[in-house]
């Protein structure tokens, strides 16, 4: 109760009126009267002085308004992020990208988000693009970081961050690491190293063979390490995405940019989230990944 007085008492001082004050409250003049002197009442003393047609303040009162203004002002902000924690988990951001993902700018992003944000809790998972599509459906992860692979969906925001070129990473004990610029034709009798489940190794080659043009020859892994490793030893080459800034080339492989009919493979790299879970902290780390890409 004594919350809801002060209220009432700080609006008719802001007011200079009971009349003006009890309308903004939505009360009438005799109820706002009331509850002041209910709130005098209480305290034991008098804060306003009452004249015929105007008041003043008592030294009680002017120390009750200052301060009271400051308490109603934290018990908001109280009230704001108490509904954020529990209400609608604001607070914790969980993404999800890419396997194979390794530009720097996702983890300036990230760097900079969370000194901009202390108080928001990122959560980072990744996965191959199905695994992570799953995840976005079953609402594991609130943004996604991957590749265009499906037609976009009109439940979600499809933002789209870059359109990146496509390079393969070969050992430099090949032949093919003499070129500058490789075609698919020129790798069809190369294997291809694919970064995926066991679960998902149908459906990441049928995507590369079926839509991208490679060769029906992979070999599959589940890390980034592990098939850096097989190019090293020469089991064969791993495309590799300029999503941004690329880490720097390991001393035993090459970097070729891939050509197909006649101009570099793209692929088009988006920010998903779903439209009804949306946020204010969701928008702006995807905003700042996608300035950090096309810096």
């Amino acid at each position: 109760m004594f919350l809801k007085q002060l209220r009432y008492f700080i609006t008719v001082i802001d007011c200079h009126s009971f009349t003006e004050a009890a309308e903004l409250c939505f009360i009438s003049q005799s109820a706002i009267s009331q509850q002041i002197k209910a709130l005098e009442n209480e305290l034991g003393i008098d804060l306003i002085l009452r004249q015929k047609r105007s008041f003043t303040l008592t030294p009680a009162g002017e120390y009750l308004y200052c301060h009271g203004k400051e308490l109603l002002d934290a018990c908001e902000r109280l009230k704001e992020e108490t509904i954020k924690r529990g209400g609608d988990d604001e607070l914790t951001l969980k993404i999800g990208y890419l396997k194979g993902y390794g530009a720097l700018e996702l983890h300036e992003a990230v760097s900079q988000y969370s000194e901009l944000y202390p108080d928001v809790s990122l959560s980072i998972v990744s996965g191959t693009h199905e695994e992570l599509y799953k995840y976005l459906i079953h609402e594991e992860v609130q943004l996604l970081i991957s590749d265009q692979r499906r037609a976009f969906n009109d439940n979600y925001y499809n933002y789209e961050l870059l359109l990146a070129n496509c390079f393969i990473e070969i050992s430099k004990n090949n032949p093919l690491s003499e070129k500058d610029v490789l075609t698919l034709q020129d790798l069809k009798t190369t294997t291809c190293i694919l970064i995926s489940s066991k679960e998902q190794q149908k459906t990441e080659s049928d995507f590369y063979q079926n839509t991208l043009g490679f060769s029906n020859n992979f070999l599959f892994t589940e890390s980034l390490e592990s098939a850096r490793l097989l190019v090293v030893n020469n089991r064969g080459f791993m495309p590799i995405e300029a999503i941004g800034t690329l880490t720097p080339e390991a001393p035993d492989i090459k970097r070729i940019l891939l050509y197909s009919k006649g101009k570099p493979l793209q692929r088009k790299f988006c920010a998903f989230w779903q439209k009804d879970k949306t946020n204010y902290y969701i928008e702006e780390f995807a905003e700042l990944l996608r300035k950090l890409l096309n810096s």
